[in-house]
């Protein structure tokens, strides 16, 4: 019975990881653009660093298992054993080694990777306002003036320069086969620089659940050439919807499962209104404490 166990459990273990798995989408280690592209190489390097140190652990942490049983009676016993230069030079100077190659790698990349810093380019970027809301993204195009819901388009080659806020509690806007995840906050406004350099059509989400409906907030990222981007906003265009400050609130009221809805025009300024309303609200509290 022992040995029927023992020949179906690995294939049993093997079945269930990968009926768990199946579901997990791996863009991450797919990246259509430069920035993923980059952070790949420095998942896939990471993750070798700490195998050379994994791998020995387990294999050795089994072999001294199986050696040392109680009844192989070949095994050396040294009930007095406490210390071995070989093996204390060995513990101590790979983790060092990879410690310090990591340490390296983190300055470099963190510097080159920084999501602020606007990527070298011959061509103007593609401007992008991100305001997350519960439960759905709004893009706003302030040099093209119009805006639109779960659906964002850019040409390919060109780096696209997102201004990332929310209007609702703290999301995280992600598409990860472009690379990088910055969190989107009420009251502050972050950036995030990302080019694609395939056409396609990618998925984007929110990293950070932020309630009932963050299963669903997700949108399309569209990477297409310039005449498709063109074609796209002259779409938009043709809509015949208008953003403006009147129907705004109906378009930020919680809603689930939203379609990619698209505005004609925006009201200007838009953006910085909805960061400036709760920096006020923050002014107005820190004058009040200053009262008192």
């Amino acid at each position: 019975m022992k040995n029927r166990i023992s020949r179906w459990l690995p294939g049993a273990g093997a079945f269930g990881a990968a009926f768990l798995l199946g579901g997990c989408q791996l863009d991450v280690l797919d990246p259509m653009g430069n920035i993923g592209q980059q952070e790949k190489s420095l998942i896939i390097l990471s993750t070798w660093l700490m195998l050379i140190v994994v791998v020995p652990v387990i294999s050795l942490t089994l072999l001294f298992a199986w050696r040392y049983r109680a009844t192989n009676t070949q095994a050396t016993y040294s009930p007095n054993w406490a210390h071995s230069r070989p093996v204390e030079t060995v513990v101590w100077a790979v983790p060092i080694a990879i410690i310090a190659v990591l340490a390296v790698i983190t300055w470099q990349t963190t510097h080159s990777l920084d999501p602020y810093k606007p990527l070298t380019s011959s061509r103007k970027p593609v401007v992008i306002d991100v305001v997350a809301l519960d439960w759905k993204w709004m893009f706003i195009y302030p040099e093209q003036g119009i805006a639109t819901v779960n659906e964002i388009a850019f040409p390919i080659g060109t780096p696209i320069e997102f201004h990332i806020t929310s209007d609702s509690v703290m999301n995280s806007f992600f598409i990860p086969r472009l690379g990088s995840q910055i969190y989107a906050m009420a009251g502050m406004e972050t950036g995030l620089h990302l080019i694609a350099d395939k056409p396609g059509r990618y998925f984007g989400e929110s990293a950070q659940f932020s309630g009932a409906g963050f299963s669903d907030m997700h949108f399309n990222a569209i990477a297409t050439t310039d005449a498709g981007f063109k074609g796209w906003v002259d779409q938009v265009r043709h809509s015949g919807r208008n953003l403006t400050n009147a129907n705004y609130s109906a378009v930020a009221a919680p809603s689930e499962k939203v379609p990619a809805t698209y505005f004609a025009q925006v009201q200007p300024g838009m953006f910085d209104q909805i960061i400036a309303k709760y920096r006020g609200k923050a002014m107005h509290f820190n004058s009040g404490m200053k009262a008192e």
